[in-house]
């Protein structure tokens, strides 16, 4: 789509240069969870996010208002996303299907000036007229993501960087290794409460179109590949892993997609083996960071394979250190706590009562990740420090168990907690979900894997097999609860 001149504007007036430029062209298609698809052309967009904002304007949202959406992967919670922005409020996208008592305490953090849920998506689908003009508003934050909120307090992220698109981009994940063409269509298989589903709203600025799934489902990602030629797909290893395992998944053609990205949490070797195999390790990408900004590492393919386990080198400028409990740098090969630094600092705040980050000297900060680097630069990473286990006085990082453990053939899912235990302090227990529910893994096999990858005091000396691990549409776990 040919980009009319470039200069900095709104969110809100971006999406109507678009409109203006490409009426008719699609810029999202909904994926439902009924089998059906509903799109968006760019002008039905724009006007529908007119709309909706005209309606929460009634409902007294000003510049600088937050509006929590519980809204799922719905055509209403972009719409209305684009409405706050075109106000100049900040969207907050809630997990929507959370119990009662946990949704209040998240909202009571959000403290939104609207909150809109399931009840209200008649009503946004009906909203009324799009005549008259809309002020031009710039949000003062891009959006605020709900970090937390299973346990302890709820931690809520606000993005401080105003709503505003500089001219160009956002450039596409690995443009820092090759020009990407765009448009882009970009594949959006995550929730967007969370942020790699949230994440894919600013490629609209660009003028790509997004195909959203509604809720995740491993074959009709793989359906939506090949009738839409997706060129973008960003997953989390979940995800990943339930794609590959997609019966036939080799014959299916992949050859639209240019980038895969893995985000979110630990992958195991044997996975990134099989999408290099898919895709080729040109096109297979792995990264971290954190939805604070506190800057990126990154790696292709090709990279992985010579720094296996690695999750790259600092990406776009961020510098890394790893600090012991002095705050001083660690050499190579030594785990110690994570630091990033990225050019201009991170722009985030909380709301509410959440923990804040550990600040080092020169600016650089810490979510409490721990790691090392090898002699060339790569991180490692070992895990949280909120979720070692120390057993019998050894320190065994949850992340690194569950990595080996995930290579076994016969287990789907495995999450690692430690269980209080009288000889132990805590003791290394394996959660497990098999492959075949009727055929699980004994105890005595997966302890025996587990030992022929790691030092035996890292090994599972309890395993629990279970039906389903409790995941969260965004694949998440909650750990301390299991």
């Amino acid at each position: 789509m040919p980009d009319p001149v470039a200069e900095p504007m709104s969110y809100g007036r971006r999406l109507a240069q678009l409109a203006d430029a490409d009426p008719e062209g699609v810029a999202v298609v909904f994926a439902g969870r009924d089998g059906g698809e509903v799109a968006l052309t760019w002008r039905g967009l724009d006007r529908r996010a007119n709309r909706v904002a005209r309606l929460l304007a009634g409902r007294g949202v000003v510049p600088g208002d937050r509006v929590a959406l519980r809204l799922g992967n719905t055509p209403e919670l972009v719409t209305s996303v684009w409405a706050a922005w075109k106000l100049g409020a900040v969207p907050v996208p809630v997990r929507w299907d959370l119990p009662a008592w946990e949704r209040e305490r998240v909202l009571a953090v959000v403290d939104a000036r609207v909150d809109l849920g399931d009840a209200d998506r008649a009503w946004l689908r009906a909203a009324g007229t799009d005549e008259g003009p809309l002020p031009d508003a710039v949000s003062p934050a891009t959006h605020g993501i709900c970090s937390s909120g299973s346990t302890g307090t709820p931690k809520v992220i606000v993005i401080d960087r105003p709503a505003l698109w500089p001219g160009s981009g956002p450039e596409p994940f690995p443009s820092g290794w090759r020009p990407i063409p765009r448009p882009q269509t970009v594949l959006v298989p995550a929730p967007m409460y969370h942020t790699n589903g949230f994440a894919s709203l600013p490629n609209l600025l660009a003028g790509d179109r997004l195909v959203v799934l509604e809720k995740f489902d491993a074959a009709r990602v793989l359906d939506l590949i090949e009738r839409h030629r997706i060129t973008a797909l960003t997953a989390t290893p979940t995800m990943l892993a339930r794609i590959a395992d997609v019966p036939g998944v080799a014959t299916r053609d992949l050859s639209s997609l240019i980038w895969v990205l893995q985000g979110a949490a630990a992958i195991a070797p044997s996975l990134v083996r099989r999408w290099i195999g898919l895709v080729g390790a040109e096109r297979f990408f792995m990264a971290y960071g954190m939805t604070e900004g506190l800057g990126t590492t990154a790696l292709r393919g090709d990279e992985w394979l010579d720094h296996p386990g690695s999750v790259g080198r600092g990406y776009r400028g961020t510098e890394v250190r790893i600090l012991g409990a002095d705050g001083e740098p660690l050499p190579p090969g030594e785990t110690g706590e994570i630091f990033l630094r990225s050019p201009g600092g991170a722009a985030y705040g909380y709301l509410g009562n959440a923990s804040r980050l550990t600040v080092a000297d020169g600016g650089f900060a810490s979510v409490g990740d721990l790691g090392h680097l090898d002699e060339d630069g790569f991180l490692h990473i070992a895990d949280r420090r909120s979720d070692l286990i120390v057993t019998g006085g050894a320190n065994v990082f949850p992340a690194e168990v569950e990595t080996a453990l995930a290579d076994h053939p016969a287990v789907n899912d495995v999450v690692v907690i430690g269980l209080r235990d009288p000889e132990w302090g805590r003791r290394v227990h394996a959660i497990v979900e098999p492959r075949d529910p009727s055929a699980p893994p004994s105890a005595e096999e997966v302890i025996a894997f587990a030992k022929g990858r790691l030092a035996g005091y890292k090994a599972p000396k309890t395993v629990e097999i279970v039906d389903r691990i409790p995941r969260s549409e965004a694949t998440k776990f909650n750990r301390g609860a299991l």
